[in-house]
């Protein structure tokens, strides 16, 4: 395989150092899926976004984590959307990319602060949902965190949620009793392979537009993600279905901090758009990012 040149972006984060590091390899065409899974575990963050075509402001892309191929990773979204534009690999100016992933085509809306592109907003997958498993299950879920019902949320959502990843979410009191989980990681991994999702989202409200999260999903060969887009995506529009942010503007905007428990503290926006009969019909997501490093394998 010939040298391979990446970058290192950290997202959700206005400087290097925290945040969620994504690797881009920026130039992958003529890769097969394999070559890039090899090239994901060797570069070893827990996302590596392939750029794989590219033609003015609309790339086709791929994403892998360790453990394989992921439909859509909103942080490595982000970080990509700003490093094509900061790196002149965009037409200069650009406020809006294309990336064509294997499932859909997501718009990138790049936001400019004194002419610089300061930050990314990309529309997630259309939200879905699934029913809600039964409480038992909860109950191994949260044992399976190191904690117990005790210090479930009864006001907040609990559920199943979509926008890119199939993810659980588990509403707990405060954000001290998440960030003292002690997750089992070989018991969340056999849970989340019987619940058919792929990360387990602990969060907790900060104020009322506000939620602190952490993130474990062992079965994508990440046990805790620092700063997650796509969940937290998904954590939005599962609050907006539930009713717990109002629907009257007929959008509504949180915040979302995660990462700090791990020394990586970032903030993921979100910004969930109701359709008129009041059902979230659609995501985005937004933050900043800088660029850390480039190399080459």
């Amino acid at each position: 395989m010939a040298r391979i040149p990446y970058v290192l972006v950290d997202a959700f984060a206005p400087t290097p150092g925290a945040g969620n590091r994504v690797a881009i390899v920026l130039d992958a065409r003529g890769m097969s899926g394999e070559e890039m899974r090899q090239v994901a575990k060797r570069l070893s963050e827990p996302e590596t976004a392939f750029v794989t075509e590219r033609q003015g402001n609309v790339f086709a892309v791929r994403f892998f984590t360790p453990g394989g191929e992921v439909e859509f990773s909103g942080h490595a979204a982000v970080a990509l959307g700003l490093a094509l534009v900061r790196l002149g690999l965009a037409p200069e100016g650009t406020e809006r990319l294309i990336l064509h992933t294997p499932a859909e085509a997501l718009p990138v809306e790049i936001a400019y602060e004194a002419g610089e592109p300061r930050k990314a907003w990309v529309r997630g997958p259309t939200p879905r949902f699934r029913d809600l498993p039964p409480f038992q299950a909860l109950k191994e879920v949260l044992e399976a965190l190191g904690s117990d019902e005790r210090y479930l949320h009864r006001g907040l959502p609990y559920g199943v949620a979509y926008t890119g990843l199939w993810s659980l979410f588990v509403p707990l009191v405060a954000p001290g009793v998440v960030d003292a989980l002690e997750p089992d990681m070989a018991l969340l991994a056999e849970i989340s392979r019987k619940l058919e999702v792929a990360t387990v989202h602990a969060y907790a409200p900060m104020g009322p537009r506000s939620f602190y999260a952490r993130d474990f999903a062992p079965l994508l060969g990440i046990p805790e993600d620092p700063v997650t887009g796509s969940a937290n995506a998904a954590l939005g529009a599962l609050l907006a279905r539930a009713g717990v942010v109002p629907k009257r503007e007929g959008r509504v905007h949180l915040s979302i901090y995660q990462g700090h428990r791990l020394g990586n503290p970032g903030m993921v926006e979100v910004e969930v758009e109701y359709s008129p009969t009041g059902v979230p019909l659609a995501v985005r997501l937004g933050g900043e990012a800088a660029i850390v490093a480039t190399g080459e394998l």
